[in-house]
């Protein structure tokens, strides 16, 4: 019946009942989940926490050894919190398009080996070779991920695992052959590394583009697909994870005249990965903050520096596992306090008058042309019915003689 299909064209978010229209402007997937803005409250008060860290840990360092703040030591420092910087930028991209990359801490390994051993070939071509490797790589990891579907942690794994095969061939360690030395620029390195972090955080809070950073978060089923736009989003950010991995790993090696040692690198992936974690980034994507990558990349950097000076052995293994337990933490918090309030849903805009007005409309007066207003047209009056017929009434009648 034509009645009973009104509205059926309009999509409604099941748990809202708001239209999918209203949602469109309101909520980052208008098809799934809570409506409203999301907060970034949570990430304010974190990244506060996280720049407290950091000051006292500056200071008690500079306490230990003040060479380690100025100086050569600063700018060694410094390239040192780029490298680091750069995997943690190749990490909280995955993470924030919920593509995580398991693949950065090798790929940032084996450039680290290409460089050292072709960097008498020059910067351009040493680095550019590393690019383009680490590019096609992550097109293909890209390609598996969103063609079949899979958990892009899984298939990283997989490609990590291949990028290791390469890194075993060496069995020893290589020294750099490049003159390329990157610390008489490590302030603009920082400042560019910094400035690329921040952008993106405040990029990342405007709702469109979280939105479609985000679009691969899934919502239901996690094997369901998520559109094209969505798979485009993920093969672009599991691209430009490889790349900024490979650029870590080359400014990681030209930092020092030491050699590059082979290993699997899959720690610097925990360490990746937990610095992100420990920033604001969400462990289930699309929400993260705008200061807290480089604010967590200082800190873990300072701790670094600071722990050999109270003769403190740590690894890398111990740093990212204490940086990914925190930062799992800091998921749940963002999470839990950064979702939607449950009345931010926007109301839509009244389109005229309906039987109850809302606001301060005025009711539109009627034409000249309808007064008097037209009178209802009165019922069809019911038919006779013939055995009323007062002939025929049932009660008493005086008899007449001249009936008769």
């Amino acid at each position: 019946m034509g009645y009973g299909d009104t509205g059926r064209d309009r999509s409604v978010e099941p748990s809202s009942g708001v239209p999918a229209a209203v949602l469109e402007n309101v909520f980052d997937d208008p098809t799934h989940g809570e409506p409203g803005r999301d907060r970034v409250g949570v990430h304010v008060y974190w990244e506060f926490l996280l720049l407290v860290g950091l000051v006292a840990l500056g200071w008690l360092l500079w306490r230990a050894d003040p060479d380690a703040l100025r100086g050569t030591g600063l700018r060694a420092l410094l390239v040192g919190a780029v490298g680091l910087g750069l995997l943690a930028l190749a990490a909280g991209l995955s993470l924030r398009a919920a593509v995580p990359n398991l693949a950065v801490g090798p790929i940032a390994v084996a450039a680290a080996l290409h460089y050292a051993e072709q960097g008498d070939r020059g910067l351009a071509a040493s680095v550019g070779s590393a690019v383009v490797v680490a590019a096609v790589g992550g097109l293909v990891l890209a390609l598996a991920v969103v063609a079949l579907q899979v958990p892009a942690w899984a298939a990283s794994l997989a490609g990590a695992a291949g990028v290791v095969v390469y890194i075993e061939r060496r069995s020893t360690s290589i020294l750099v052959q490049g003159d390329y030395d990157p610390r008489p620029t490590a302030g603009y390195l920082f400042a560019g590394f910094a400035a690329v972090a921040v952008l993106g955080g405040l990029f990342g809070t405007i709702r469109s583009i979280r939105r479609l950073v985000g679009r691969y978060r899934p919502v239901a089923d996690p094997a369901r697909r998520r559109g094209a736009l969505a798979a485009v989003v993920a093969a672009v950010a599991l691209v430009g994870s490889t790349v900024l991995a490979a650029l870590a790993g080359v400014l990681l090696a030209a930092n020092g005249p030491g050699a590059v040692t082979p290993t699997s690198g899959l720690d610097w992936t925990v360490l990746a990965i937990g610095v992100s974690l420990l920033g604001g980034t969400s462990a289930y994507g699309r929400r993260g903050g705008v200061f807290g990558t480089v604010l967590a990349v200082g800190l873990v950097t300072v701790f670094q520096e600071y722990a050999p000076e109270r003769d403190l052995t740590v690894s890398p293994w111990t740093v990212g596992g204490v940086a990914l337990g925190v930062g799992l933490l800091v998921t749940r918090l963002v999470e839990r306090f950064g979702r939607p309030r449950p009345d931010s849903v926007e109301k839509p805009e009244p389109i005229g008058d309906g039987t109850i007005s809302t606001g301060w409309n005025v009711p539109q007066p009627q034409p000249a042309d309808n007064w008097p207003p037209t009178l209802p047209t009165p019922p069809a009056p019911e038919p006779a019915d013939p055995w009323r017929d007062p002939r025929w009434e049932t009660g008493p009648r005086h008899w007449d003689a001249d009936d008769r």
